[in-house]
């Protein structure tokens, strides 16, 4: 995924633009950049930077003297057009005085592009992106505001914006509609991310912005058009996530560092959840009476949420005896589902912010269904649409193969397993006996971890292999699944899951 970062105040703006850059490597990229802009001698300037490959590329051709009081910055991973300097964001416009980040997809592009070509506007990109910041141009009449407003009323498709002009120095609009977006608020300053994580450290609160929103930044405050009164207080939040959460310590690599705090993790996924005296799990987003009702419930997610919602249906069925299925979200928005009474949905997402996975939950919510959330980030679009769900309290995952996560949701799943169950035929000393093997799991995972050197010899002996089949029948078939993904992900080396008899 794409990142972005943006700030406005009274420091240099480069420092938290590359540094939150850094913070948004995790999320995989192929080229970066970063506009600056300084008032020298009473005038506004733009610097602009971008280089195809990794964030170093950037940093060897940055002036060491380059300073700025705001500008925005971008990882890109490429969607339209090849990975070169030229496609990098951040995007100017024809007369060079917008420029413009954007995570998500302009699916008018190409219209809108001949349009403005006609017009005499020039493109120096084979981006979609590079549509934006003409358009803005185009409505431009000394209020940036307003022209990002007209402009997007032409744009179909997703975005998170980022958008700034050399004639309104020290000022930033965002807006959002599908992509994820968030403002840091520090005495001094604002700060501008795609991810709160790169933002950590910097602002102690921040507001998420929701689709719909374009907000102006500037150092006099936040404007928001959409609210009246501008009244945007009762959505800051605290920022609860801690620096150290998001550094190394000590680890190699954030994914060593996230593998082995999953006993930790996990036991954090169950804690305050287990009802002893009754031998039943405690889910306050989860207490609906639908649950006694529910014949169907039905799981959308995607890639390692997948199969984390795989292995759920398979617990639902087992032990609470609910038919259950999972569905690809990606698939589900684009069909035209059957949603009958007391059937149940539930949105399954590390970020709460997958695209396709929301857009299922608006489809669903269309229809009158109900859909329940399963995320890790509080503040995210799936917590804050769902009707009702569980965090899985996994903490902060930098690393892009998701790992204390997945455990985690295979927590919540346990749980609500458990709470159904009891719910129907499951006896309360099955209940204990369940919550015993849950309550278990942390000083085994602790236990397999400690196993290095074997853990080590395996990778050894099979480093040099091609390919690799991950066999799995019922439970352990969705744990075959996320085993390939895992060593594709990391490795690049080929690998398959297949059903046991299959």
């Amino acid at each position: 995924m794409c990142g972005i970062v943006g700030y406005v105040g009274t420091g240099n703006a480069v420092s938290y633009l590359i540094n939150g850059l850094k913070k948004l490597e995790y999320r995989g990229y192929d080229s970066s950049g970063i506009v600056v802009g300084k008032i020298e001698n009473g005038e506004p300037k733009f610097y602009l930077y971008k280089k195809a490959g990794k964030l170093s590329q950037l940093i060897s051709v940055l002036p060491k003297e380059l300073s700025g009081s705001w500008g925005i910055g971008h990882t890109r991973w490429a969607t339209h057009g090849l990975v070169t300097d030229q496609n990098a964001h951040p995007f100017l416009s024809d007369n060079k005085r917008i420029a413009v980040v954007h995570n998500g997809i302009i699916e008018n592009f190409q219209g809108l592009r001949e349009s403005l070509k006609n017009e005499g506007y020039t493109f120096s990109s084979d981006t979609d992106s590079e549509v934006i910041p003409n358009l803005v141009q185009k409505y431009y009449k000394e209020n940036l505001l307003e022209a990002v407003q007209k402009a997007l009323n032409d744009v179909i498709g997703t975005y998170a914006l980022a958008i700034t002009s050399v004639d309104e120095p020290e000022k930033i609009v965002v807006a959002k509609r599908g992509g994820p977006l968030v403002i840091g608020i520090a005495d001094a300053a604002y700060y501008i991310a795609s991810d709160v994580n790169a933002i950590v450290g910097n602002a102690s609160r921040f507001i998420c912005l929701e689709d719909g929103d374009i907000v102006e930044v500037s150092k006099d405050g936040l404007k928001f058009p959409n609210i009246q009164n501008n009244d945007y207080a009762k959505r800051v939040e605290e920022i609860t996530i801690n620096a150290q959460e998001t550094e190394k310590c000590g680890y190699d690599t954030y994914m060593e560092k996230e593998i082995n705090e999953q006993p930790e993790s996990i036991e954090r996924a169950f804690a305050g959840r287990i009802d002893m005296e009754n031998a039943t799990a405690k889910l306050s987003g989860f207490e609906d009476d639908i649950f006694k009702r529910t014949s169907k419930i039905t799981m959308m997610s995607a890639g390692t949420s997948w199969y984390a919602s795989y292995f759920g249906s398979l617990l639902f069925e087992h032990f609470a005896r609910i038919h259950s299925t999972t569905e690809f979200s990606s698939e589900l928005r684009y069909k035209n589902p059957i949603v009958n009474k007391d059937d149940v949905f539930i949105a399954v997402s590390q970020s709460g912010e997958t695209a396709d996975t929301i857009y299922a939950m608006k489809e669903i919510h269309e229809k009158g269904g109900k859909v329940f959330g399963i995320c890790n980030v509080v503040s995210s679009t799936i917590a804050r649409q769902s009707d009702g769900g569980a965090f899985i309290h996994a903490g902060p995952e930098i690393a892009v193969a998701s790992t204390k996560a997945f455990s985690n949701t295979l927590i919540i799943f346990y749980l609500l397993t458990l709470k159904f169950a009891r719910q129907r035929e499951m006896s309360k000393e099955d209940g204990i006996k369940f919550i015993n093997q849950i309550m278990k799991q942390p000083r085994l995972v602790k236990e397999a971890l400690s196993q290095k050197e074997k853990i080590h010899a395996i990778a050894k002996k099979y480093c040099h292999c091609k390919d690799f089949m991950f066999l799995g029948r019922g439970f352990m078939y969705p744990i075959a699944l996320e085993g390939a993904l895992k060593l594709k992900e990391i490795s690049y080396i080929h690998a398959e899951a297949f059903a046991a008899g299959e």
